[in-house]
């Protein structure tokens, strides 16, 4: 095999891997975006190779996936913040179920937080929840967060955005992370909070 037809394989090869892993997000717009990027180089490989009706597949999967990002975005999210007390069944029953994905990212807590913490929310998305978010008052309107998380469908920001936007009409304007966590600093930013010798901190 000469070098061009090597690059060509490898080229084919890496559409394939954006193909495959595109179907382990959890991430609705995540999936199509991938999977989008997997099929224009699979088609590119495929016309490289005149592979014709393989080349027309995944240019019905591109578009296909276009459309279906297109009506992502047009479809509104009814998003609602719930403060909600630390001890109550529905975040007993969220640190649970979700125990070992948030363990994940917050490996260093314990699931049961119940106890410790006096600052509970939840986000909701059409009546569902989407979000979590604990903490401790530390001073007025002021915030310490213990867990800030979202459901694995509704990791695009789109719940960070929503919650920080809302906080202040619980009279919440300053709120800062400084616990241990796993893959938490690349959002951190991305959301605007700035690290000090506190920890992120960001205003409201």
């Amino acid at each position: 095999m000469n070098r061009t037809q090597m690059i060509i394989e490898g080229i084919g090869y890496f559409g394939s891997f954006l193909v495959v892993v595109s179907m382990l997000m959890t991430s609705v717009k995540k999936l199509r975006i991938i999977n989008t990027t997997g099929s224009v180089i699979f088609m590119g490989y495929a016309l490289l190779i005149q592979s014709y009706p393989t080349a027309f597949m995944n240019l019905c999967l591109v578009l296909i996936n276009l459309y279906q990002l297109v009506q992502l975005g047009k479809k509104e999210r009814h998003f609602q913040l719930l403060k909600v007390q630390a001890g109550e069944g529905l975040v007993a029953y969220l640190l649970e179920y979700y125990r070992e994905d948030i363990l994940k990212f917050f490996p260093a807590l314990a699931v049961d937080l119940t106890e410790d913490c006096d600052q509970a929310y939840v986000v909701t998305c059409d009546t569902l929840p989407v979000g979590l978010f604990l903490g401790n008052q530390t001073a007025e309107g002021e915030i310490r967060i213990l867990i800030d998380y979202a459901t694995p469908a509704y990791r695009d920001t789109s719940v960070g955005d929503f919650l920080y936007r809302h906080l202040p009409d619980y009279n919440i304007q300053r709120i800062i992370f400084s616990s241990q966590s796993v893959g938490h600093e690349a959002y951190m930013e991305e959301m605007g909070f700035v690290k000090t010798e506190e920890g992120f901190v960001k205003e409201l």
